[in-house]
């Protein structure tokens, strides 16, 4: 009988007992899996992958990878999905690229204005007025600023192998024969602008006009040396004294010498009509 009393309440105290010990399983599992959270170091994003709120975390942690990975591909839109990364980057350069080349392939003297100019200067180097450009003319037109001018014998020397030089340069032998025609004179003249080594070279006989007009040594000109210069060059003075009072831009009666030079050589690469360069070898002609 007391067995029997001992198997019953045994019965009934089971069940009891087993809800009792996965309490007690499920308390010392919560414990040791916080103890291992807090010992367990931080993943490399610094958020906890352990611990009961360990899956939140992680999902944090993907979904803040997730947006820094897509970030690239929503930053370019392209209709075509063939191109690559390094094409897309290209391309903005190479545009900039070819502007670049586009602008710096302009090629100058193409304006009427500026072949008006060039026209006038071949009348001016046409000493002797044949309608041709000739070695003769070069020298007929040294020996003036020569012999009118103020230039020492060993700026003259200077000045003949300057004007010589540059005849060969652009004209080639000098022989009788060898005669530059305006159509010639515009050809060659456009080739000199648009070359940055001859472009350099136009205007090197320059500083030896503006020697031989001026006459004190004072380093720059008034409008009786301009009127001068004119003379050397076949010109009036009326024409000189027009062209100066443009030249002269600040009104002080004064031309220098950077002054001179720098006209001068805008007289050959200006293409603006309002330029004041446009007077340095006298009016220009109408056609």
């Amino acid at each position: 009988m007391a067995f029997a009393l001992l198997r019953t309440c045994g019965r009934q105290a089971l069940p009891l007992f087993e809800r009792q010990l996965k309490v007690l399983s499920s308390t010392l599992a919560f414990t040791a899996e916080s103890s291992a959270a807090v010992e367990k170091p931080p993943s490399q994003d610094g958020l906890q992958i352990g611990g009961p709120f360990g899956k939140r975390f992680l999902s944090t942690s993907i979904r803040k990878h997730a947006k820094k990975t897509a970030a690239p591909e929503r930053a370019y839109d392209s209709d075509d999905d063939s191109d690559s990364d390094d094409e897309r980057d290209r391309t903005p350069r190479r545009q900039r690229k070819e502007r670049v080349l586009h602008c710096s392939e302009r090629k100058w003297g193409n304006s009427e204005f500026w072949r008006r100019k060039m026209r006038t200067l071949h009348g001016v180097m046409d000493v002797n007025k044949d309608g041709v450009i000739s070695y003769d003319d070069f020298m007929l037109l040294t020996e003036k600023f020569a012999s009118l001018g103020h230039l020492d014998a060993k700026a003259k020397n200077e000045f003949r192998d300057i004007m010589r030089t540059t005849w060969e340069q652009q004209w080639g032998e000098i022989t009788p024969y060898n005669l530059v025609t305006v159509e010639q004179y515009l050809a060659e003249m456009h080739h000199v602008v648009n070359d940055k080594d001859l472009k350099k070279k136009v205007h090197r006989f320059l500083p030896y006009l503006y020697k031989a007009v001026d006459k004190d040594r004072s380093g720059s000109i008034s409008l009786h040396e301009f009127k001068l210069f004119f003379r050397c060059l076949g010109l009036t003075e009326e024409n000189a004294a027009v062209s100066f009072a443009v030249i002269d831009k600040n009104g002080d009666g004064q031309i220098t010498l950077d002054e001179f030079v720098k006209l001068g050589k805008d007289f050959f690469v200006s293409e603006k009509e309002t330029h004041v360069s446009r007077m340095f070898w006298g009016p220009l002609v109408e056609h």
